[in-house]
């Protein structure tokens, strides 16, 4: 059981017959999640120490940062068709790789509590304007349980209506900007150039720097899971050249990610100067009635919607059922997250949202900076991709843990908790520094790796030299478990 838990076919490498997806629908795919309506509280949060022009330089800064950061961890989904938790094994072990995991499930289930109560306000709006009814709360819980019963049935109607509605809510997001701009100026508020209380100095430089790290923060969780969504992506065979190969991934988080996110950063910030209140539901109501306003907080709902499916209930849910094993299915992990999206209160979250994210974002970027130097700077992006699907092979180290991954993500999150300000930039590269000393200079030296022994590309590389990994198995139907065979791999 223990093998066929690795062995799970949702965990196996995509192959390359398998990666749909382009250049064009990765960027839409990025244009569907980066409408998340909880970056309003970013711009809102900036515009209080600085300009305008200031948060949105220091956005465009996070976010082009971000974005390269998630293609270099993206590669590994490009490359070999991994997803997050079974690279994870390389770094942290076949059993270790189940508690960085588990992070990333409670910051996934946070956010879809997050993001459920914007979408519920807007609802409760809908509604008391409708029908008189006016209960956010009741609304939250029929959101959330709507959501939760949506993802674990499948169904793919609601989400591909929702994916269809984020490109409206940007036109919605150009026609609030408008609107709140005339209302700001009609206050006697120029929106690029009033500041609530303006800083200077170094006080100037650490706000600046907390926009950054904020935009950074924000989407940490995914740089560190861009493999799982990276391994759809296609890709040339034989390609060697990381930019041509990753071109795809290139156009949605360098171009399109940055674009939107900076975006709805300056959504929040107008927001904030015109009605001194970054909820985009608030800036919604003062600003429009009627149809116009129904319709408009319609599409929230649904962008909310949207987001939650595919960025957080789907990779929670995943993440929780394969910690769990067998006993714990898929519809099981999606009650489990939208559960403690809802115990976390994410009402009182959303005040505090921009110190949650820096917090977050500095323990995450702590794994970021290890899987980079896991791949690129001990493995060469060379693994050995069969052994990471076997319970006693190269990847089981002492018990199923790599020590120096949980050690270098210890100090790597320690030091970005303390240095809140700067955290993605210290997490990140105090956990990629640590563990690569550990690694090259103790834990690889005590458990030897095969592509270390032997750096060969032809046989550890995989769709930059032609190869597609398959991890073989058989099914026994009378017992109904997966019995592992002897991996091979096979060239396209």
């Amino acid at each position: 059981m223990a093998n066929n838990y690795l062995k799970s076919p949702d965990l196996l490498p995509i192959s390359h017959d398998k990666k749909k997806i382009g250049a064009v629908g990765f960027s839409f795919i990025w244009v569907g999640m980066a409408v998340v309506l909880a970056a309003f509280a970013i711009g809102g949060a900036g515009v209080q120490s600085l300009s305008l022009g200031w948060v949105v330089l220091a956005t465009i800064v996070g976010s082009v940062a971000l974005g390269f950061l998630m293609t270099m961890t993206g590669d590994i989904g490009v490359e070999h068709g991994l997803s997050f938790p079974v690279y994870m094994r390389a770094p942290f072990g076949t059993v270790g790789t189940h508690i960085p995991s588990i992070v990333r499930g409670f910051v996934a289930s946070c956010w879809f509590g997050v993001n459920t109560y914007f979408g519920s306000t807007a609802m409760n709006a809908i509604l008391a304007t409708m029908v008189g009814f006016d209960n956010w709360f009741v609304c939250f819980i029929i959101f959330a349980t709507l959501q939760v019963v949506n993802t674990a049935l499948g169904i793919k109607a609601v989400e591909r209506f929702a994916d269809l509605a984020a490109p409206i809510i940007i036109i919605i997001s150009g026609w609030m900007y408008f609107t709140l701009s005339d209302q700001a100026i009609q206050q006697g508020r120029e929106v690029w150039s009033w500041v609530e209380s303006p800083v200077t100095g170094g006080a100037a430089v650490t706000a600046f720097m907390v926009v950054i790290m904020s935009n950074m923060g924000f989407w940490g969780t995914l740089t560190a899971d861009m493999p799982s969504l990276s391994r759809f992506v296609k890709a040339p065979i034989n390609e060697k050249n990381w930019f041509k190969r990753n071109k795809a991934q290139i156009a949605g988080n360098l171009i399109a990610y940055p674009i939107v996110q900076t975006f709805m950063v300056v959504i929040g910030a107008v927001s904030y100067v015109a009605v001194s209140n970054y909820d985009p539901v608030v800036a919604l109501q003062q600003s429009a009635s009627g149809l116009i306003l129904g319709i408009l907080l319609l599409m929230i709902v649904f962008a909310q919607w949207s987001t939650n499916i595919t960025a957080n209930l789907i990779p929670a849910a995943t993440i929780f059922s394969n910690v769990g094993g067998p006993k714990v299915p898929f519809w099981a992990g999606v009650v489990a997250a939208g559960i403690l999206g809802i115990v976390v209160q994410p009402w009182s979250l959303f005040g505090i949202i921009t110190q949650i994210l820096l917090i977050i974002g500095g323990v995450l970027s702590a794994i970021v900076g290890i899987l980079i130097a896991d791949y690129y700077l001990i493995r060469k992006r060379r693994v050995n991709v069969p052994e990471l699907y076997e319970n006693k092979g190269q990847f089981h180290y002492l018990n199923g843990v790599n020590w120096a991954g949980i050690i270098s993500w210890i100090l790597g999150g320690g030091a970005a908790v303390i240095f809140t300000n700067y955290s993605f930039l210290v997490g990140l590269a105090v956990g990629g520094i640590s563990y690569y000393l550990l690694g090259k200079f103790w834990w690889f030296e005590k458990y030897k790796q095969a592509e270390l022994l032997e750096p060969n590309d032809e046989k550890y590389l995989g769709i930059s030299v032609g190869r597609n990994w398959s991890i073989e198995t058989e099914v026994d139907t009378e017992h109904e478990v997966v019995i592992p065979v002897d991996p091979a791999t096979e060239k396209i």
